[in-house]
């Protein structure tokens, strides 16, 4: 489900609500404000993916576990495919964006280690209700303390970057994730097997 355009510019604020922060009003963690969409693979693959997905999206996460693995081992890695995700927000709203905030804040090198991780702490964030504490330990597991974490999902730079790619996202018709695009072309909204990857990326390389 998408999020309200009125309520993006309130997703700072409703972080730190949502996340019990200590107040930090000042700027800080600006390597999360770049706008960029994160990428993986050859620049010239002859298939483009596009996968929008949320951290508190189960489904997502499912799929991140179950199925990326295998379908990033075999066009990925193989030069076959490039790969683009694109950040959405699904309930709880605050808690995905402190996510990708997290991630921003962490670098390139480290962001989808960093959303991996994020994704499979799904369960456990939402057994114990502790968002805080799950998001600040994957913070910590990639060299983050405790204050670099509050100073980057308070960032107000990075909230507004942020809040700019969901409406880009919302502008390109996404309501729900995981949705996927094969060379510009949405293919699916869902999960999808690697069966469905594999005929998705051979119809893309026609």
């Amino acid at each position: 489900m998408s999020i309200p355009s009125r309520r993006l510019l309130m997703v700072a604020a409703a972080a730190m609500a949502a996340l019990s922060l200590a107040g930090c009003n000042n700027a800080g963690g600006g390597a999360a404000a770049g706008g960029d969409a994160m990428t993986m693979g050859k620049a010239d693959a002859p298939v483009k993916v596009e996968e929008y997905a949320s951290t508190t999206c189960s489904h997502c996460g499912r799929f991140n576990s179950d199925v990326f693995p295998a379908f990033k081992a075999k066009y990925i890695d193989t030069g076959k495919v490039q790969y683009t995700f694109h950040e959405f927000l699904t309930p709880p709203e605050a808690v995905a964006a402190a996510g990708f905030l997290t991630a921003r804040c962490a670098g390139k090198d480290k962001y989808f280690s960093v959303i991996d991780a994020l994704f499979r702490s799904q369960d456990e964030m939402f057994r114990s209700g502790d968002a805080r504490g799950t998001l600040l330990k994957v913070a910590q597991s990639v060299g983050m303390t405790e204050e670099q974490f509050n100073k980057c999902v308070s960032d107000e730079a990075a909230n507004k970057a942020l809040n700019a790619r969901i409406e880009a996202s919302q502008k390109r018709g996404i309501s729900s994730t995981p949705t996927f695009f094969f060379n510009g072309k949405k293919s699916k909204e869902g999960e999808m097997t690697l069966q469905e990857l594999d005929a998705a990326v051979a119809e893309a390389s026609k």
